[in-house]
């Protein structure tokens, strides 16, 4: 049953994950299956173990699960609003990458300053207020906090979602996020520091 919208889910999360944006079980994804049906990782699964029947199918309407023994993500929430709102958007995805993680701790919502990125996610990444992961708490913040225009969001203390037209789009954009992240910590973080401490955080964010 939607077999293909299972296996994107799974290529998406090896792809994350190899790159470290989603560690151990950290993190979750979403693909619309059809009209009416997502494909979800399920909730507390490591991503290098997960097979392709691992991935659930949900109801986006009902939330109604459909297919798989696992129960699906603790944030389903998030994406089923995510989708439902952004009818145009195939793919959303959950992560708590290091440096647009750290940025919600800033308390800010994160201004994107390339032109490419901005025309990709929007002119700002809007921040959500807290609430408790995997809660319907956060789930009714985060749908409060839909912007047509946006494309990534900051989940304050916690990690960011980014969606996409596909799959590959969405995974693009949580890289631009991350690099605007980086963009945004030198330009404030640099300024005052001694040399040497400077050149540290340079390299560290700029690896």
């Amino acid at each position: 049953m939607f077999r293909e919208a299972r296996q994107i889910v799974l290529d998406a999360c090896h792809e994350l994950a190899d790159i470290g944006f989603l560690p151990g079980t950290g993190g979750n994804v979403a693909f619309r299956a059809s009209s009416d049906v997502i494909a979800i990782t399920p909730s507390a699964c490591d991503y290098y173990t997960m097979d392709v029947d691992d991935i659930c199918l949900v109801e986006l309407a009902t939330s109604k699960q459909v297919f798989g023994q696992r129960r699906p993500s603790v944030e389903l929430g998030i994406h089923s609003r995510l989708l439902t709102y952004r009818q145009d958007f195939h793919a959303s995805i959950h992560t708590h990458q290091p440096v647009a993680s750290a940025i919600t701790l800033l308390q800010r919502s994160l201004p994107i300053d390339d032109a490419d990125d901005r025309a990709q996610l929007g002119s700002v990444a809007p921040l959500i207020g807290y609430a408790p992961s995997g809660t319907g708490f956060l789930a009714r913040a985060f749908g409060k906090g839909l912007r047509r225009e946006a494309s990534a969001y900051l989940l304050k203390n916690h990690g960011i979602v980014c969606g996409g037209a596909s799959m590959p789009q969405a995974i693009a954009n949580v890289g631009r996020l991350e690099r605007a992240a980086k963009r945004y910590l030198l330009a404030r973080l640099t300024p005052g520091l001694s040399s040497q401490i400077r050149d540290l955080v340079v390299r560290s964010l700029s690896s």
